[in-house]
């Protein structure tokens, strides 16, 4: 069976403002110094899945520029326009319908466009074998990764192993828990952090919208009727809005039965703030991280982000600094999740010049 591989990239990244704007959202950030986050999403999947067999569904007023910047890496006609932002039921719906109707069922591996992945041999060997799992059981199978501290900002999945399998059975999803909640969760060794990344077949996943989301089966239905047709972008443009915001972990797999998980211990991440970003860039001796032209003096522990200008820091301890196109930001290392209410903030005040 054809395994492909569905990469979500139509979010906005708004803890990574002000280099992350809705002209051009984190998944075309180069946190790492390597690449954007998109292409190195594309690229840990050569011996996973073939590179024609990828597909990307992000916004439609982003898809020139994904195009452009996954150019070489994507089949321009896999690159899967979302008139309207819907959550991931819909996007996943979407995708889903593309494949069965127009390249035939297979198993299909979504991702986030903004995961970072240290190891990236241990993550092929759990991906192939979650593709494995999915082709001879049938089941919905996600990744579970194996907690290292007890983050508070994670969600988790509680398993128990099934004997003589490599997959454990989900016992439950559980939201992000305070601190005491998730060290008790730690200890147990019976929980692990909720990565996001699924593998199902198509006609399986499909088969779940049909019994557990109805409404937005059928929105897809109108939706796979008219792919292949002349009026397949108009039929998407008219139905895309109306499918019910949801998202496929509240919506499927919190309620389906029989989910499966295979433990991943290969230095994931998903680089969800400026605080974060030492999953993919070193700190230098004083503990600084720092990218562009910079200039660090008696400073240590600060995140340093120049894109056009030099930046400056002098006796600066715990402190973000960044230099994008239309604004500064400048918070303390501890308030880094906290960006998100600038970017609320400024689109309350209608100041969307500067996002």
């Amino acid at each position: 069976m054809k395994t492909y591989g569905v990469i979500m990239a139509g979010g906005g990244g708004t803890r990574f403002w002000p280099l992350s704007t809705k002209a051009e959202p984190k998944q075309f950030l180069n946190l790492s110094g390597k690449d954007i986050l998109v292409n190195e999403t594309i690229d840990r999947q050569a011996g996973l899945i073939d590179k024609d067999d990828i597909f990307i569904v992000t916004n439609e007023s982003q898809a020139s520029l994904m195009l452009e910047r996954t150019e070489g890496r994507v089949l321009a006609d896999h690159v899967l326009a979302e008139p309207a932002a819907r959550n991931t039921a819909a996007c996943i719906g979407y995708a889903a319908v593309e494949i069965l109707e127009k390249y035939g069922d297979g198993v299909m591996c979504v991702f986030a466009a903004d995961h970072h992945i240290r190891e990236e041999a241990a993550y092929l060997r759990v991906m192939r074998e979650a593709v494995k799992t999915a082709e001879e059981t049938d089941a919905l199978v996600t990744i579970g990764i194996r907690p290292v501290f007890a983050s508070t900002g994670y969600g988790y999945i509680k398993h128990s192993p099934l004997e003589g399998k490599s997959y454990h059975r989900v016992e439950e999803f559980v939201e992000k828990p305070d601190a005491q909640t998730a060290r008790a969760y730690l200890e147990s060794g019976c929980y692990a952090w909720n990565s996001g990344m699924f593998v199902w077949k198509a006609s399986t996943i499909l088969r779940w919208y049909e019994k557990l989301l109805p409404d937005v089966a059928a929105c897809l239905d109108s939706i796979r009727a008219a792919l292949g047709t002349k009026r397949e972008r108009e039929v998407i443009r008219q139905v895309y809005p109306t499918i019910p915001r949801i998202s496929v972990d509240y919506g499927i797999m919190e309620r389906a039965h029989g989910v499966l998980m295979l433990e991943g211990d290969f230095g994931w991440s998903d680089v969800g703030s400026w605080d974060t970003l030492e999953t993919v860039r070193a700190r230098d001796a004083q503990g600084n991280i720092t990218s562009g032209d910079t200039l660090l003096l008696d400073s240590k522990n600060c995140v340093v982000y120049a894109k056009h200008k030099l930046i400056a820091a002098v006796g600066m301890e715990d402190v973000v600094v960044v230099e994008g196109d239309n604004a500064i930001l400048v918070c303390p290392v501890k308030e880094a999740q906290r960006v998100k209410q600038v970017v609320e903030t400024l689109e309350k005040e209608g100041r969307t010049d500067r996002l």
